[in-house]
């Protein structure tokens, strides 16, 4: 019996469950609040509550009986939630364990000037949440390793989708025309994410992959598109420089890379939204933009 346990069932989370929904015998996942429940199990995902602080008897029960699990929760200062309350011995917790993803960012590249990076590129991390996730990357491999677990660590781009993307941005007024001479980003469609995972599964694979799109872009570009798809006119160019920005909005403007997904698509995976132009236009035409 196949049982997936994600951990932080949030909007990645979700989308992971619905691509295995088909292949897990059962999902369970986590979530902070009592608010979360009801659209869990409106996904036929098991709900638990995991404040990071405590695991419950009934999530320690459930645990007994995961074979695939998702980390998704963002470390913090003292580290991943989940190995530090098992001390970095998953099969305490999970002694059926079979394979492990950990969901990581492509921050742990740090900046690297606009050239392209993969998944052998050393981490160089610019902000204390990448750096962060860097310290939980290598905790949760030397965590598999002990057992012999699989473990696949994901490194996701700017993730959109369903509920989350730039033509929501343009009809809230919160849409803006940065522009920082040479900045690009990558992204990566929230769905990709699900199908990647679900294929990693399947491939009972281990390593790091990039999950990404095939083309970063600069992020004036992609609020242009928007507003041309929605036949409105796209808010003014502001220059990157003179913009008011919260201190993590300008940190992102700090890390400037092209991040190849070669390595996963090698192993034979294909993306549904390669580009930010077929997603958007997907998304517009076919009515969806507003659902989460």
């Amino acid at each position: 019996m196949s049982h997936l346990m994600i951990f932080g069932a949030g909007y990645s989370g979700k989308a992971i469950a619905r691509a295995l929904q088909h292949t897990m015998d059962g999902i369970s996942g986590t979530t902070r609040s009592d608010d979360n429940i009801s659209n869990l199990q409106s996904l036929a995902i098991a709900p638990f509550i995991f404040s990071g602080a405590a695991l419950s008897d009934e999530l320690r029960a459930e645990l007994k009986h995961v074979t695939h699990l998702v980390q998704s929760i963002a470390p913090g200062a003292s580290g991943d939630p989940l190995l530090r309350l098992c001390d970095g011995d998953i099969k305490s917790l999970m002694p059926k364990l079979q394979w492990a993803a950990y969901l990581s960012t492509v921050g742990v590249y740090g900046n690297h000037d606009g050239d392209w990076v993969d998944e052998d590129t050393p981490c160089r991390p610019v902000s204390v949440r990448s750096t962060e996730r860097v310290d939980a990357e290598a905790a949760w491999a030397e965590a598999a390793n002990k057992p012999n677990v699989p473990l696949c660590v994901l490194r996701l781009s700017g993730i959109y989708g369903p509920g989350r993307n730039g033509l929501i941005n343009m009809e809230k007024g919160t849409a803006r025309r940065l522009v920082k001479k040479g900045q690009v980003f990558n992204r990566i469609r929230v769905e990709d994410i699900g199908a990647a995972t679900a294929f990693l599964v399947a491939k009972n694979a281990g390593g790091i992959f990039n999950v990404t799109d095939d083309e970063p872009a600069p992020p004036q570009d992609v609020v242009a598109f928007a507003a041309n798809l929605m036949g409105v006119q796209p808010p003014a160019e502001q220059a990157f420089d003179t913009a008011e920005l919260s201190p993590m909005a300008r940190s992102f403007y700090g890390e400037n890379k092209r991040v190849s997904n070669r390595k996963l698509r090698d192993l034979g995976f294909s993306f549904s939204f390669p580009n930010y132009r077929q997603s958007l236009r997907q998304l517009w035409r076919d009515g969806v933009w507003r659902d989460e």
